[in-house]
């Protein structure tokens, strides 16, 4: 081959793999102009590699050539970014990923979320590290640890002295299915399958997780857009669904049972169904090898609407107040709970055993709301190629055993359902809350076949369509449980009547407002300061308490004395002004509704007396129907 010929080049990066046309004799410059033209990025914030784990870079110099490189025709280059997000167009437009939302009783609804990543702030390609959003601690620190499983010298099997090893006394690796199935351990860790995925010579070079694709890739042109033209090049491929045979969160530990029962306290007084969103921290799972256990502090209830046999959730205006709530208090969200409970002896204290494996575990409508949670809340991973994969949210259920007595069921669901979910393709059946449904393909979106393999009556292994398609094909099992020791993040009372009332409790004796607060500190009087404030939906409560006595700007201190449990820092911050304000209006409500002052005022209006009230606080004229005053929400006087 002469100096003149041309040669093409595969580059390999996130974004793809692209090829590039050159000359041996053109500078490797040149060769950067054209991998920046082909990949359509906006400055030269990259690097190119002869090998996969990025090592041997290609300077950019105008006086080095291709062919001083060692480039030959159809060899590959590795690329990598080194300072900023992707700038392709690529990128650009998978920037955005719509999920399918869908309560238990409602009707579909869309809602759209970024992934943003924070930019690394180096600005020299040779020593920057690849581009990664920041993983949770937990993660951190599992990338450190070995994970192999330590196993003692065997006494009938080994034959060597205690400084020899053997096969009967060497460590195990994480994902070892004979040690799994004697710990009775169903589906291995994420990291271990990570482990997995990087041992071995041949493997470790290079590992990228991929979620699964159910849309047509945009941009083809060798065809006119969908419904009037497809190519294979486009096309999604048909999917195949498999048992995950791994999962991100090994175990969902409440700190308590009372974190629960005050939970399952509303289904006891309405006999509705209820939800919740979970509230706390990840760590390590010490009976898991490389296992990751969500410990969950407090449970959050969002605006919802139920009865006996269903629950729509409503729109949630507070939602960002609670995750910086949250966020202040060292906790984030980590899953969902709900009931599904029906009485059958009020005496005995029963249940119903409604879930079990011949009827379901989850229908297919609380699957697909599982999944669209579960991609709200991605798992930030270093591996995968647009940094996120999988999800750590978990699925608690409550519903009744075998032995009709109240129990939870964890669940998450795959990371083929999730892109199911994601993409659109997952709809519930009508009749049969088991089966779910793949979407045929219209002329407005093109839908990929989705098979599941089954046996038939004589034992064979067959593919199906996923119309319908069995839910459990999408299921991976959670554990759910509470330590022998109990914990507290926040702290307990002895009596159900001594909580604050939890938020968005429409009922008599448990709505959130002024006078719940003013009775629930007269009660706690007796108690340290830093125990009274030490409750989730209390400080929620103040957080949100704006109109009356905006507290959100000062409750930072207050916050950080109930994460670190610090009693000096708490009983300083009650000495400041607001908590000072806050005591006076209560002290001057009490007085009020001892009926020292009337402040009735009589209207006569078509010959018919109305009775309003004015409130002595602000002086606003309320209607007689209101128990506490419109503007300020103070308590009206008793007569």
């Amino acid at each position: 081959m002469s100096k003149t010929n041309k040669i093409v080049l595969r580059i390999q990066s996130a974004d793809g793999t692209k090829r590039i046309e050159t000359e041996p004799a053109a500078s490797s410059k040149t060769l950067y102009d054209l991998v920046r033209a082909a990949f359509e990025f906006d400055s030269y914030e990259f690097a190119l590699y002869r090998e996969r784990n990025f090592t041997k870079e290609i300077v950019s110099s105008g006086s080095q050539y291709v062919k001083d490189v060692g480039l030959k025709h159809g060899d590959m280059i590795y690329l990598r970014q080194v300072e900023g997000p992707s700038t392709s167009k690529a990128t650009e437009r998978s920037a955005s990923v719509t999920s399918l939302a869908s309560s238990s009783s409602s009707s579909n609804s869309v809602a759209g979320f970024s992934r943003d990543a924070t930019p690394s702030t180096s600005s020299k390609a040779s020593s920057a590290t690849p581009l990664l959003p920041q993983e949770d601690a937990v993660d951190v620190e599992l990338y450190k640890q070995d994970g192999r499983i330590q196993r003692k010298r065997d006494e009938k099997l080994c034959r060597h002295n205690s400084n020899g090893c053997c096969v009967h006394c060497s460590p195990l690796e994480p994902w070892d299915e004979n040690y799994l199935k004697e710990q009775k351990i169903k589906h291995f860790s994420f990291h271990s399958h990570l482990k997995k995925l990087t041992s071995g010579a041949d493997r470790g070079k290079f590992v990228a997780l991929e979620d699964l694709n159910c849309k047509i890739k945009t941009g083809c042109r060798d065809h006119p857009p969908w419904p009037k033209g497809i190519c294979s090049k486009c096309q999604p491929s048909a999917i195949t669904l498999n048992r995950q045979q791994y999962r991100h969160i090994d175990n969902v530990m409440f700190e308590n049972t009372g974190i629960v029962e005050r939970f399952l306290n509303y289904w006891r007084t309405t006999g509705h169904q209820r939800i919740g969103f979970l509230f706390g921290t990840y760590e390590i799972h010490p009976d898991v090898p490389l296992g990751i256990r969500a410990r969950v502090a407090a449970i959050y209830e969002p605006p919802q609407e139920s009865n006996r046999d269903s629950i729509r959730l409503l729109d949630d205006a507070n939602d960002g107040d609670v995750d910086e709530l949250a966020k202040a208090l060292g906790l984030q969200r980590v899953g969902w709970i709900f009931t599904d409970l029906l009485s059958e002896n009020l005496a005995n204290g029963t249940v119903k055993h409604v879930r079990n494996i011949k009827t379901h575990f989850l229908t297919a409508q609380e699957c697909i709301l599982a999944g669209h949670l579960q991609n709200k809340h991605p798992n930030r991973c270093k591996y995968a190629s647009n940094g996120y994969f999988g999800s750590k949210f978990v699925t608690v259920c409550v519903t009744g055993d075998d032995k009709k007595q109240v129990h939870m069921e964890g669940y998450a669901v795959s990371a083929q359902c999730m892109a199911l979910v994601r993409d659109n393709c997952l709809i519930p059946t009508k009749d049969a809350p088991e089966l779910g449904y793949i979407r045929e393909s219209t002329d407005k979106q093109y839908v990929p076949d989705v098979y599941y393999k089954e046996k038939d009556v004589y034992g064979n292994e067959v593919q199906r369509l996923g119309r319908p398609l069995p839910v459990e094909y999408l299921l991976v099992d959670v554990p759910a449980s509470t330590p022998l020791v109990p914990m507290y993040t926040f702290l307990e009372r002895k009596d159900a009547k001594e909580y604050f009332p939890v938020e968005n409790r429409l009922i008599d004796g448990h709505i959130q407002d002024f006078a719940a607060l003013a009775d629930y500190l007269a009660k706690s009087r007796s108690m340290n300061f830093l125990d009274v404030v030490s409750d989730f939906h209390l400080l929620l409560y103040l957080y949100r308490m704006e109109d009356m006595l905006p507290m959100k700007s000062q409750l930072g201190p207050l916050l950080e004395a109930v994460r670190t449990k610090e009693k000096a820092l708490a009983n300083e911050w009650k000495t400041r002004e607001v908590w000072k304000t806050l005591e006076e209006l209560i002290a001057a409500s009490s007085h009020h509704e001892d009926g020292s002052m009337s402040n009735d005022v009589e209207f006569v209006s078509s010959g018919e007396t109305e009775q309003n009230w004015i409130c002595s606080f602000c002086t606003f004229i309320n209607s007689r129907e209101l128990s506490a005053c419109e503007i300020c929400n103070l308590p009206r006087s008793r007569q």
